[in-house]
């Protein structure tokens, strides 16, 4: 049975429970959409954290307030995907938040246990950004490849995500390939951009994720995603991201000088994404 549109009967204090058809269709499709892991109140005050970053409120170093879109030399105000790295290193009263206790909860039921936060990140099309395309691509390619590669990423709608305003695309399926697809920088190298890109086969087909503000979508480490344009003059489509990874790995990652920063030493950001052969 689907859960009611609202998602509580799920919520229960700081967890929240995944169905077995849930589990199921994260396993089989690599994504999967939970509606209202949020209450409005909760998401309503996590808002209010979240607008003082696109303010300028809270200061953010260097290449961790980027555009996705284009390369570091973009200025602000012609920004199309506001890139905003680690919010909980510069505010550090984020940290335990409601969203994070939850998503804890669900990324051990879809992941198994051991599974710890790794890093946030927020995202935000303005209105009429029509050049705001992330491009396609598989998470792990910007990583570091580890033994224990368990992913779940998290991405928390704060507006209404639709195809309009720029949704979620996901490959369905294509987490269970082999091999990592290439990737090359989108702007000629990462230290002009951290943006890496990848390219949909023939077969690819691709579907648009729509959800409401409080849902959140949770994908694995492989699977191909990416967003659109955002085409209205008047909605934001704001996100918010945790993933969570293995244990093993996160501290595997810290210990290589790999924090998810776009600050993290060059060399460093250039040996993510290698598969032993």
């Amino acid at each position: 049975m689907d859960l009611p549109t609202d998602g509580a009967p799920a919520r229960q204090g700081d967890k929240y429970a995944v169905s077995l058809s849930e589990v199921e269709f994260f396993q089989q499709n690599g994504y999967v959409h939970l509606k209202g892991v949020l209450s409005e109140q909760e998401i309503s005050e996590l808002e209010k954290e979240y607008m003082k970053f696109l303010r300028r409120e809270i200061p953010v170093e260097s290449r961790d307030f980027c555009d996705m879109s284009g390369d570091y030399s973009k200025p602000l105000e012609d920004f199309s995907i506001i890139n905003i790295m680690l919010p909980s290193r510069y505010n550090s009263a984020l940290r335990d938040n409601v969203y994070e206790k939850r998503a804890a909860s669900i990324a051990e039921q879809l992941c198994g246990q051991e599974m710890v936060f790794d890093y946030d990140q927020l995202l935000a099309k303005p209105p009429n950004r029509t050049d705001g395309i992330f491009s396609w691509h598989q998470d792990l390619a910007y990583w570091p490849i580890t033994k224990d590669t368990r992913t779940a990423s998290f991405w928390l709608a704060i507006d209404n995500s639709r195809i309009e305003n720029g949704c979620l695309n996901f490959v369905p399926g294509s987490h269970l390939e082999p091999s990592l697809r290439y990737h090359g920088p989108l702007h000629g190298d990462r230290d002009k951009s951290h943006t890496l890109a990848t390219v949909l086969l023939e077969k690819d087909v691709f579907k648009a994720v729509e959800i409401d503000r409080g849902d959140v979508t949770v994908h694995h480490e492989r699977i191909i995603h990416g967003s659109g344009r955002n085409f209205s003059s008047t909605d934001w489509r704001r996100a918010w991201v945790i993933a969570f990874r293995s244990q093993e790995t996160v501290e595997q990652e810290r210990q290589l000088g790999f924090t998810h920063s776009h600050n993290d030493a060059l060399d460093v950001l250039n040996q993510v994404g290698k598969e032993k052969c």
